[in-house]
């Protein structure tokens, strides 16, 4: 598709100084394994055949892009917007790569799928891909998590999925992550892990954004059939990043395209107040790989918060962190209320419910749209917000009724 795409990462899983797999060495002829496989069969007629065909008459794609034509009236400047992966089956961009991480088990010959999920969407997607190819599953999920996302626990249970409760730590995305580590290792040989963003070890990176990418492929050729131009600035949400490297890559060859990653800010810039690793983070290590992290006193990965569980995680995909350092991207934060504002006002004033995670790309749009007369904004709205409702209404209402 493109010489970045093609060149990056390299062989070992490195994109630029950031990537790579740190395994333990019970685990690394299992990664080995999953490399080798995708290697293979990602170019394979038959693979690319069955996934053409789940993504067209299971998921529902391509998903639309919305002119968000009230939004952009309010928000005044910049037009704005919005490739629609709400309406992907499931309420979010995760089936996309749960479909194909499915598909690429069954080819391996694996017979259960493992994941952590934060807000719950990879776990639902996971548990949906699970039903779908007859194969077991497993969700490790913080506590804190299962309490605010209710509504997708009850989703991945219908589904069939185990559910594993993490109660060490900070019982959130972190903490899912590594007691979904520790549940796979004697699981490996009949089980694939499939991580849930474009972090962790090689390949997991390089393949979930080589998933998402159906959403910035479908995005630009849908911009470009719409105005008859490249939007001139393209947003997304980043926890992990994956909605935003799906997007990214439909346009990372076009130099007048401005690519901005929106990290969640919390409720202030103090350490444990936020989870905007490429704000205010450094180079480090976290879950066998290389990437930006958020540390603490002791240099270990600090303890984070954001209104949105999907985007609780100290870390972020190492590819993020080289399109930051090589400066092919751009980062920036939306704090809680921002966040809370912009899922009030897309619900009231365009009929579209968001996820947390999205409200914070779509709080970007508001924004800079006054800043960029003109001009247009496209942002990714990553998922809706079935799951956010509950806990958004009992925790701070129904928004200014004004």
């Amino acid at each position: 598709m493109s010489s970045y795409l093609k060149s990056t990462p390299n062989a070992e899983g490195y994109f630029g100084e950031y990537g790579g797999a740190m395994l333990p060495p019970v685990l690394e002829p299992h990664f080995k394994e999953i490399a080798e496989a995708y290697a293979k069969i990602s170019n394979s007629a038959e693979y690319i055949r069955d996934l053409r065909y789940v993504r067209k008459h299971f998921q529902g794609r391509p998903t639309p892009v919305s002119y968000l034509r009230n939004l952009s009236d309010m928000s005044g400047g910049a037009q704005i917007y919005a490739k629609r992966e709400d309406l992907n089956h499931t309420g979010a961009h995760k089936l996309n790569h749960c479909m194909a991480e499915a598909l690429l088990a069954k080819h391996m010959g694996k017979t259960k799928l493992m994941a952590e999920t934060g807000a719950g969407q990879h776990g639902v997607a996971l548990a949906t891909a699970a039903a779908y190819f007859g194969m077991e599953c497993e969700i490790h999920m913080g506590e804190i998590d299962i309490a605010k996302e209710a509504p997708n626990v009850t989703r991945m249970k219908l589904l069939g999925a185990e559910v594993v409760p993490v109660g060490f730590g900070g019982r959130s995305l972190k903490e899912a992550v590594d007691s979904a580590f520790q549940s796979y290792v004697p699981q490996a040989d009949t089980a694939l892990f499939a991580i849930g963003s474009v972090v962790g070890p090689h390949p997991f990176p390089m393949m979930v954004r080589d998933f998402q990418h159906i959403v910035g492929i479908e995005a630009r050729e849908q911009f470009l059939e719409m105005t008859g131009n490249l939007p001139d600035i393209v947003a997304a949400c980043v926890g992990g990043g994956s909605n935003a490297m799906g997007i990214f890559a439909g346009f990372i060859e076009d130099e007048d395209v401005a690519l901005y990653g929106v990290e969640p800010l919390g409720t202030s810039s103090k350490l444990g107040d936020h989870a905007a690793t490429i704000t205010y983070g450094e180079d480090g290590d976290i879950h066998g790989f290389r990437t930006m992290l958020l540390k603490d006193e002791n240099g270990e990965p600090a303890p984070v918060h954001t209104v949105a569980s999907g985007l609780d995680y100290p870390g972020v995909g190492p590819e993020h962190a080289h399109l930051y350092r090589t400066g092919k991207a751009n980062y920036v934060a939306a704090d809680d209320k921002e966040a809370l504002n912009a899922f009030y006002a897309l619900s009231r004033h365009e009929g579209i419910i968001p996820a947390l995670e999205s409200a914070h790309a779509v709080a970007f749009a508001m924004r800079e749209a006054k800043n960029h007369p003109g001009k247009s904004i496209l942002i990714n709205l990553s998922g809706r917000g079935d799951k956010d409702i509950d806990y958004v209404t009992e925790t701070y209402g129904f928004g200014d009724e004004s």
